[in-house]
C-alpha cells in the first residue's frame, strides 16, 4: 500500500491546494505551512455561533462545524477545490475529519439520516455535482448513519449568498426547497453544508422537514463564517 502510494506520488505528483507546494507523503491536500493556518472551532465558539445563527428560532436543534472560515486563507482554498476544481476527495477528507472530531456529539443526535443541503438543479448542471453530498459520505464512512439525497429537493434557483445581508439571504432563500418523502413523522435527520454563514439556508431547509413531521434537524459544516 505504501509502495504504491510512493509510485502514484512520484508518477502524479500532488501539491498544496493553497501554496502548490510538492506534498510530503504524510500531507493530504495542504502543506504543514497552509495546514498551520486552519482555525478549529472549538467549543465555547460553536456555542456562540449556534446562539447567534440558530438560537432565536430553535429550529436547527444543534450544530457542529470543524473550522473558522476565513478568507484568502487555506480553509478558503480547500472549499475553493472541492467546489469548482472536481477535487470530490476533499469532500470525503474533510467529511471524515467532522465525524470524528464531532464523534460524540453526532452520536448524541441519533440521527436517521444525513442530508446533504441540495443543490438547484440548473447549478448542479453547471458545477456537475453538489459538494455536499461529498461531505455527507465522509461523515456517513465514520458514523454509520445512512445518507439520503432524496428527501429533500431545491425547487427555487437562487443567486449567490455571498454579498448578501442576513435579512437578504433570508428573502433569497425563502420557500426555496421542498419534501420529496414521505413518512418523516419521528424521523431526526442532520443537514450538512460546506459553509455556514448566517444559518439561513439551513434554517430553511430544517423548517421545511420539519412541517414534513422530522422531530430534530441538526446541522454540520466545514465551516462557521
Amino acid at each position: 500500500m505504501l509502495l504504491s502510494k510512493l509510485v502514484l506520488d512520484f508518477l502524479f505528483p500532488r501539491t498544496c491546494v493553497r501554496c502548490k507546494a510538492p506534498l510530503s507523503s504524510s500531507e493530504i491536500f495542504l502543506c504543514s505551512q497552509c495546514f498551520s493556518e486552519l482555525v478549529p472551532a472549538d467549543s465555547s465558539l460553536l456555542a456562540s455561533e449556534y446562539f447567534g445563527k440558530f438560537g432565536s428560532e430553535k429550529i436547527v436543534n444543534d450544530f457542529f462545524a470543524l473550522f473558522v472560515f476565513e478568507k484568502d486563507t487555506a480553509i478558503q482554498s480547500l472549499i475553493h477545490a472541492l467546489k469548482y476544481e472536481f477535487k470530490f476527495k476533499v469532500g470525503l477528507y474533510l467529511g471524515e475529519q467532522i465525524g470524528e472530531r464531532g464523534r460524540d456529539k453526532i452520536n448524541s443526535w441519533r440521527a436517521d439520516f444525513i442530508v446533504p443541503i441540495p443543490l438547484h438543479r440548473v447549478k448542479k448542471a453547471e458545477r456537475g455535482y453538489n459538494q455536499s453530498f461529498y461531505l455527507a459520505k465522509g461523515v456517513s464512512k465514520v458514523s454509520g448513519i445512512k445518507v439520503s439525497s432524496g428527501i429533500l429537493r431545491r425547487k427555487k434557483f437562487t443567486i449567490s449568498q455571498t454579498q448578501l445581508s442576513r435579512t437578504e439571504r433570508q428573502a433569497n432563500v425563502l420557500n426555496a426547497f421542498e419534501v420529496k418523502a414521505r413518512h418523516l413523522e419521528g424521523k431526526r435527520i442532520i443537514l450538512i453544508d460546506d459553509v455556514i454563514t448566517t444559518g439561513s439556508t439551513v434554517s430553511e431547509a430544517a423548517r421545511v422537514l420539519k412541517n414534513a413531521g422530522a422531530t430534530e434537524v441538526f446541522a454540520l459544516s466545514v465551516c462557521t463564517a
